[in-house]
């Protein structure tokens, strides 16, 4: 059991939030799904490309 206390006690702190979550009809996942795209862009371009390239692929995907 006491694996799972870091856990227990973080989502205890939490709990506002994590009540909210169930509750509310609004969910950051687009957001999290742009922001996960473009970190793909950046780690995928890494030391090929110059910021204008990149600007380019983040403000127009194909």
């Amino acid at each position: 059991m006491r694996k799972c206390e870091g856990s227990r006690k973080s989502l205890r702190a939490d709990l506002p939030a994590v009540r909210a979550a169930f509750k509310l009809p609004w969910s950051n996942g687009q957001t999290e799904g742009h922001v996960n795209r473009i970190k793909f862009l950046k780690r995928q371009m890494y030391g090929r490309a110059n910021i204008a390239l990149l600007r380019l692929r983040v403000l127009k995907p194909s």
